[in-house]
Formats: C-alpha cells, structure tokens, sequence
C-alpha cells in the first residue's frame, strides 16, 4: 500500500496531466515553503555550525567552505544537469517544479547567510536543523518537486524498488557524508550524520505521514 501510494506522485508526472487550480495554488504555496524551510535548516543550524546536509547540498557545502564562494552559486549550478534528467524521464511539470524549488533554495541560502550560529551546541545544531531540513524536503517532494539531484534520482528508484524516498537518499549520501570528515573534522562529520539520519526520518513522515494514517483506519 505505502509503496503503491508513493507511486502517485511521479505517475502524475509521467503521464503530464494538466494540473487543477487546487493542485497549482498548493504548489506554489508549498513549494516556496519547503525550499525556505531547507535553507533555514542550512544556514541558522547546519552551516554555522560546520556540519553539511548529504546529496549536492552537501558537496555545495564543502566546496563554499573551501572556496568562499558563497552556497547559493553552487547550490544552483550543481544541480542543473539533474533538472534535465528530471525533465527528460518525469516531464514537465516535475521540472518546472523542480527548478523553481531549486531557484528559490539558492536564493534563500544567499539571503540568509552568512549568519551568527543560533546555537553552538552542536547537538542542538544537529536535532532541530535535521528537522526543519527534513520537514522542507519532505514537502517539496510532497507537492511534485525536488531541491537535490539526489532526490531526483531517489524518486526514479523509488518506482522500480520497494525502497523509500528518505532511504534512497540516505543510501546515496553515506559516502558525501563520510566526506565532510576530511573537511570539517570527524566530529563535526559524525554530527552532520545525525542530522542527515533524522532528516531523512523526517522526509518519510512528512511524505507518507498522511497515508499511513488512512491505512490504520482502513484496517
């Protein structure tokens, strides 16, 4: 049942059905809404804090840190190739959605940052910036979009296997994660795993969270 229901989304796009009013006032309401949600979690907690978020984000991270150029440049650039393939195997409106997301993320992280860590409890930094990161990626997949390529191709995945969104992804991002240990250190490395770890558990409650609620009453 929960892997049929995941189907629904790229089936949609697949088939390049015309969205109603409702669907288009959802997606430009929580599109916007997840991608500000992920450069929160990036900037306020993950970022300050020397820790980095998996996929493209967290290679865009690494190289902002070694290069001084700032997040947003890579956050866009990074991800264009995998708006193409997005385009050419899940149509047009997951890339329309797609690029948006990712338009808005870019923006978002250059506005926001950089910023005074709002906490230097790396712990803290961790908990609640894997949470709102979840929270953010979570909706955009939700609503038809994807901020990351990894996510692109975890949604691909998602349709041939009976793996999750959140697992895909987490699958993808132990070797970028295992990284950020040559960059930022190892301890700031293991942090940035617990903060991936809860993300990740927070993209499936976020995306399935609903579903799972009317499979409980159906029984």
């Amino acid at each position: 049942m929960k892997g049929e229901d995941r189907l629904d989304l790229p089936q949609e796009k697949m088939q390049h059905r015309k969205l109603t009013k409702m669907q288009f006032f959802k997606r430009a309401l929580f599109i916007p809404l997840g991608a500000i949600l992920e450069a929160l979690a990036l900037e306020v907690f993950l970022v300050p804090n020397d820790m980095i978020d998996g996929g493209i984000v967290g290679i865009s991270i690494m190289l902002s840190y070694l290069s001084g150029i700032k997040l947003g440049l890579f956050l866009f650039f990074l991800n264009l190739p995998f708006f193409f393939l997005g385009y050419k195997q899940m149509g047009k409106t997951f890339a329309i959605t797609t690029f948006s997301a990712i338009t808005i993320l870019s923006i978002f992280t250059s506005l926001f940052g950089p910023v005074p860590e709002f906490t230097s409890d790396s712990l803290l930094a961790a908990v609640f910036g894997g949470i709102l990161l979840g929270m953010g990626v979570g909706i955009v997949i939700r609503y038809g979009g994807s901020s990351d390529g990894t996510e692109i191709l975890a949604v691909l995945f998602n349709k041939t296997t009976p793996f999750s969104v959140g697992e895909t992804v987490m699958f993808f991002n132990v070797f970028i994660l295992g990284c950020a240990g040559f960059v930022f250190g190892w301890d700031h490395a293991m942090y940035s795993l617990i903060a991936y770890f809860i993300a990740f558990k927070m993209i499936d409650i976020t995306i399935e969270g609903f579903d799972e609620s009317k499979s409980v009453w159906i029984i």
